[in-house]
Order: C-alpha cells, then sequence, then structure tokens
C-alpha cells in the first residue's frame, strides 16, 4: 500500500511540471539587433583577417626575395634575413591570436554585441515560464536530442512577442 501511494505521489509531481520548447535560431533571427550585430562580427572580422593576411604575405615575399638572392649573400645577411623572415611570420602569429584566439579581440566584441541580446531574451523567456508556471524549457536548436517535439509546446513567438518583435 505504501508503495502504491508512493508511486502515485511521484507520478503527480512528475506529471504536474511543465516542459516547453524554444528555437534560438528562428527566434535570434527575427532579433533586428542580432542581425546588426552579426553583420558588424563579420565587417571586423573581414578587417583583421586582411591584416593578417597582409602579414603573411609580407613575410611570403620576404622569402621569395630571399630565395632568388641567396646565392649572393653572406652568411651574415642571410642570417639577417632569415631572423627578418622569422620576426615577420611570428608578428602574423601574434596578430591573429590577438584578433581571433579564445579571448581575443572578437571573442570580447562578440561578447559585447551579444550579451545584452541574450539577456534579454532570457529575461523574457524567464517572465514568461513564470507567468504560465512553466518547469523547463528546452532549446530545440541546440539539442541534437529532441527527435519530436510538438509546436504546440514551442513559445518561440511568445519570447519574441514579449520582447515586442512579435508578429
Amino acid at each position: 500500500m505504501l508503495l502504491a501511494v508512493c508511486a502515485f505521489s511521484a507520478s503527480n509531481s512528475v506529471s504536474a511540471q511543465k516542459f516547453v520548447l524554444i528555437d534560438m535560431e528562428y527566434i535570434l533571427k527575427n532579433i533586428p539587433a542580432y542581425e546588426r550585430a552579426t553583420e558588424q562580427l563579420n565587417q571586423i572580422s573581414r578587417k583583421w583577417q586582411a591584416e593578417v593576411e597582409a602579414l603573411n604575405a609580407e613575410a611570403q615575399q620576404l622569402y621569395k626575395t630571399y630565395q632568388s638572392e641567396a646565392v649572393f649573400l653572406s652568411a651574415e645577411q642571410k642570417t639577417e634575413r632569415e631572423s627578418a623572415i622569422v620576426a615577420k611570420e611570428k608578428e602574423a602569429a601574434e596578430l591573429k591570436k590577438k584578433y581571433f584566439g579564445p579571448q581575443g579581440e572578437l571573442f570580447k566584441k562578440r561578447e559585447s554585441l551579444m550579451t545584452p541580446i541574450n539577456d534579454e531574451i532570457y529575461t523574457a523567456v524567464k517572465d514568461i515560464c513564470e507567468s504560465k508556471g512553466y518547469s523547463l524549457v528546452l532549446d530545440r536548436a541546440s539539442d541534437a536530442g529532441i527527435i519530436f517535439a510538438s509546436p504546440k509546446i514551442d513559445i518561440s513567438a511568445d519570447v519574441l512577442q514579449k520582447m515586442g518583435y512579435g508578429q
């Protein structure tokens, strides 16, 4: 009898929980600030990549020049040219790391542009969950474990509406 009561109360508490889904890709695609931030990041990335490629091209040109003139250079001049080539390659690698490294400028810029958008989405999701009693929200765009989900439990449109981007 005690086991039946425990099983009944466990099933009641599980069935009382409400689960919903959001689609972050859909939500982000419908937020103009996200599109602007993405374009700004792409422009910055292209600019910085061009700077890195220019330094690499300079290093390659130095190397080609070195190869064509090597037979005419003294040992001291060869060492000097080789050092210049290595220094230019190192400069390019350091610039690449500065811009595109794990804690680089692009990462910092992405954080500064995307954090306010993500915070706004989180706040909207939290408000909706608190007002409607949802216990769990899953992102269908990032969770490969969801094979099927009913569109009835997708609150992406509600999140956009709460943020002022509703259709």
